[in-house]
């Protein structure tokens, strides 16, 4: 059967369009006309005999009832059962379109005649009503797109409209950052932006106007030094508010400041400033470091001073009580005995007198010479014995020894007074 189609649809066939006998037709067959184009309706009238002659084979062979040709009963049926084949065919292959696969971290929007109707985002084989009655928009939510603000491809191509922004301190900062963001809502990210040929412009717009708002509120310390990533975090907060007002369905991930400087024809002189500022902040820094060094010894020096000065107070005031109390034995002891008090006295006072003073001893008999015996010397080493001690201690007993230049007459009523002066 498939080698009788073959050989009736070949467009080989010399005899294409012309009749081959036995198909119900004793018109002789034409000679092709090899200069002019071929005739349509004879074209169409061979293709419905053909189909006539393959839909009806098995019927009777080439005639009706009693060798009767066929009539044109047969060849209209097998013609429709051909088209409704046909027909069926492309039923088929138009539903079939409708199927398609959503990978994993993709969303499926189906739109029903252009309007949204769904939103599949479970990953796999799916179907969805042919087109024109419905279409659908393949959006990835898993992939992480960056958009560039102040530089493109490198922060060496700047863009100086985007990177110069003013801050609070009317100074002006080059910047170069990056946005990072992902699709979070695939339908408003379709249906609220304008997906041309940059379809990132909408979060690079709202992140220049974030970052904009951000640094103008900051200094340029701030900006530069102290808190960069303060600015940072402030700016992707901000950004991701803008676009969920715009209601773009962006989620931001992460801001990333590039670089950011003074312009290019000021950096100079604000490199010589930050210098400046830099050996302010470092005299600050050691002058806060030797005081830290001077005041805890200060302080420690003032605590022992207080510390001696209490305890010289104690030392004195139990000295002094220690003294009245013994004032006050001494007298009680002297009101019983004064004499022998008074002799006690003297002779504890004189021993202290003369325990600290070179002796001079003086003959009331005699003529009053004054003789000096370095007997002090002699108590104090009492082991030094010898010839040399012994000659010494005889010279001092039979010759005067000639008294020191400092020496003065001592008169010996004047000792004998106040040994019987009485203590008060």
């Amino acid at each position: 059967m498939w080698n009788n189609v073959r050989n009736i649809f070949s467009l080989n066939d010399p005899g294409w369009g012309q009749n081959q006998g036995g198909n119900g037709s004793d018109r002789p067959p034409r000679r092709p006309d090899l200069e002019g184009p071929p005739d349509l309706d004879e074209i169409w009238r061979d293709f419905n005999r053909r189909l006539n002659g393959l839909f009806g084979k098995g019927r009777g062979g080439g005639g009706g009832d009693g060798g009767r040709p066929r009539g044109d009963g047969p060849s209209a049926k097998g013609a429709a059962m051909g088209a409704g084949v046909l027909v069926l065919a492309a039923l088929l292959l138009w539903l079939g379109s409708g199927f398609y696969i959503v990978q994993e971290g993709q969303s499926s929007i189906v739109l029903r005649f252009g309007q949204y109707a769904n939103q599949i985002d479970r990953a796999g084989f799916t179907w969805r009503m042919p087109y024109p009655i419905e279409t659908n928009e393949i959006v990835n939510r898993q992939q992480l797109r960056t958009v560039e603000i102040g530089y493109r491809n490198g922060v060496r191509n700047k863009q100086p409209r985007e990177a110069l922004m003013l801050t609070r301190d009317q100074s002006i900062v080059d910047m170069q950052f990056a946005v990072q963001y992902r699709v979070g809502n695939p339908k408003d990210y379709l249906f609220n932006n304008n997906l041309g040929p940059v379809p990132e412009e909408i979060a690079r717009q709202a992140a220049e106007t974030a970052m904009r708002e951000v640094v103008g509120r900051s200094s340029i310390d701030q900006v530069l030094y102290e808190e960069k990533d303060v600015v940072a975090r402030k700016a992707r907060d901000l950004i991701q508010a803008l676009v969920d007002r715009y209601g773009a369905g962006l989620t931001i991930i992460d801001v990333t400041i590039q670089q950011v400087q003074p312009p290019e024809q000021v950096q100079e002189a604000f490199e010589d400033a930050n210098k400046a500022a830099q050996d302010r902040q470092r005299l600050i820094n050691e002058g806060q470091a030797y005081a830290n060094d001077v005041i805890p010894k200060a302080g420690g020096a003032a605590a022992r001073v207080s510390q001696e000065a209490d305890g010289y107070r104690q030392r004195i005031i139990a000295t002094a009580t220690g003294d009245a109390s013994r004032f006050k034995q001494v007298l009680a002891e002297y009101s019983k005995a004064p004499q022998v008090t008074r002799d006690r006295m003297y002779l504890e006072t004189m021993q202290q007198v003369f325990s600290s003073v070179s002796k001079l001893y003086v003959d009331s008999k005699s003529s009053g010479n004054l003789l000096y015996l370095p007997l002090d010397k002699l108590i104090q080493h009492p082991d030094a014995g010898g010839p040399g001690a012994s000659a010494a201690a005889g010279l001092a007993g039979t010759q005067p020894a000639a008294a020191p230049s400092s020496s003065v007459p001592v008169d010996s009523r004047s000792l004998t007074r106040n040994r019987e002066r009485p203590v008060r």
